[in-house]
């Protein structure tokens, strides 16, 4: 009987305690009571927190200093242009790349003549070749185990409407480009959300049948008719959502005031394209991008950072930011707009058009810091490049270093500055991170590191992300 009491009180004990016991490294009831003791309370806490509980906290850390009347004045500026609007889309980098394609445009005539291109017809496919680039990478490592961080990059994202420039430049070059009014926008290339989850859950159905064939030893033949076949369900999709893409089309250019200008002519894509742009655009430009943890002065290339399965990787330059810098002042001064890239939510003040190191003050708010540099903050994912904006104008000193910079961005016209946003240059310091230039004005000496067998990285690095 004695025995009994005794086991029936240790088990009782260890039952009771299990909902306390933790795993060294867990949060132990000690810790939260020495973390409770460690809080500094004072008189203002209370009103801070019933403050916080019932507004938004950019509200709360808006800095009153930074809310003076902004400076709109830049001593270089490109021409106006009509400002777009993404929707609820990633394509901000096709918007941009586009943005600077009619910029060139209207800058050959003398800005009298103005063209818009459309993003449906370009955007089909950009999907349809992601779709590809997915499915012929699951074929080429279909030997690897499906938990490979290869197969895995493949199956977690399937197709995304992100990408980068180098989109831009092998999709026109592979399919040319149409007017707007010839391909306008459809509901679901303005929200993409739905249709991509859908073509990507094909998409894996497709890999797992694709990487059954390569492991069963199916003859590549049989594979590729079977990829088409798949690719054949992706286009119909896409042409039940995007339109099927225009393949001849009659159209006349028109100036700035809407009117007509020369008698309409007929085009196909591709005849357009080299019409209109300085075509081919591979080859007529560098990327560069500021990446502090990374040697400068040297050229990497992200494997798989592509859209197109023949086309071109994401390949840069990595410079220090004072030759970005110097480079885009030059292309600006010439009335170039360019492709560029940014962190843009971070110190963003949406209803101005503003980013500034100091807009909020979150330190303040929450008695604490925030001190990591652009470097740490890359490796540890806090930042990177996520949205790609045109940028337009900057405004320099007496020594000619930039004091703010401006850029068109694709959130529509009514949006901050009459659809574009204006930065300090503290601010592009940080929070810029890539930029596409024309070669005309790269120095020779940043040419020639182009030139050098790139570095590859994988693009499961912090910083190699799609511009949205």
């Amino acid at each position: 009987m004695y025995k009994k009491i005794i086991m029936l009180s240790l088990l009782f004990a260890t039952t009771v305690g299990v909902g306390a016991q933790q795993k060294d490294g867990g949060i132990s009831l000690k810790m939260i009571s020495e973390i409770e003791k460690s809080q500094v309370k004072s008189a203002s806490d209370k009103a801070i927190f019933n403050a916080m509980a019932s507004n938004n906290i950019d509200n709360l850390a808006t800095n009153f200093a930074t809310q003076g009347e902004l400076d709109t004045y830049f001593s270089n500026e490109t021409a106006k242009q009509s400002i777009h609007d993404q929707k609820q889309s990633g394509r901000c980098w096709m918007f941009t790349g586009m943005n600077v394609l009619r910029s060139r445009f209207a800058q050959m005539h003398g800005d009298s003549i103005s063209v818009e291109f459309s993003q449906a017809y370009l955007f089909f496919y950009d999907q349809l070749e992601k779709a590809n680039l997915m499915l012929q990478g699951v074929i080429d490592n279909a030997k690897k185990p499906l938990d490979d961080v290869r197969m895995q990059f493949f199956f977690r994202n399937p197709i995304n409407d992100g990408g980068t420039f180098c989109g831009v430049a092998d999709l026109a070059d592979k399919y040319g480009l149409v007017p707007m009014s010839v391909q306008p926008e459809t509901y679901s290339a303005e929200n993409t959300s739905r249709i991509a989850r859908l073509i990507s859950s094909k998409l894996r159905e497709y890999g797992l049948e694709l990487r059954k064939m390569v492991n069963d030893g199916k003859k590549a033949a049989a594979i590729k008719a079977r990829k088409q076949e798949m690719l054949g369900q992706v286009y119909h999709m896409l042409a039940m959502t995007l339109g099927e893409p225009v393949k001849e089309f009659t159209y006349a250019f028109k100036d700035k005031n809407g009117k007509t200008v020369g008698e309409p002519k007929k085009y196909t894509p591709m005849s357009f394209y080299k019409e209109v742009v300085e075509a081919p655009i591979n080859g007529s430009f560098i990327m560069v991008m500021n990446d502090p943890r990374r040697e400068y002065y040297k050229t990497y290339e992200v494997e798989y950072d592509r859209h197109v399965y023949d086309g071109h990787n994401w390949k840069y330059v990595n410079l220090p930011m004072e030759d970005i810098e110097q480079m885009a002042i030059a292309a600006i001064k010439d009335g170039r707009k360019l492709y560029s890239s940014y962190d843009v939510g971070k110190q963003l003040d949406r209803k101005r058009g503003y980013c500034d190191l100091n807009n909020y003050d979150y330190g303040s708010l929450f008695n604490t810091t925030f001190p990591m540099n652009k470097a740490d903050r890359i490796a540890t994912f806090d930042s990177g490049s996520t949205h790609a904006m045109t940028l337009t104008a900057v405004d320099v000193d007496a020594n000619g270093q930039p004091k703010k910079w401006k850029v068109e961005n694709s959130w529509g016209g009514s949006w901050g500055q009459q659809g574009c946003l204006i930065m300090t240059a503290d601010w592009f310091r940080e929070f810029m991170f890539r930029l596409v230039i024309d070669k005309k004005y790269v120095p020779q000496n940043i040419l020639e590191v182009e030139k050098q067998k790139p570095v590859m990285v994988m693009p499961e690095d912090p910083l190699f992300q799609m511009d949205e």
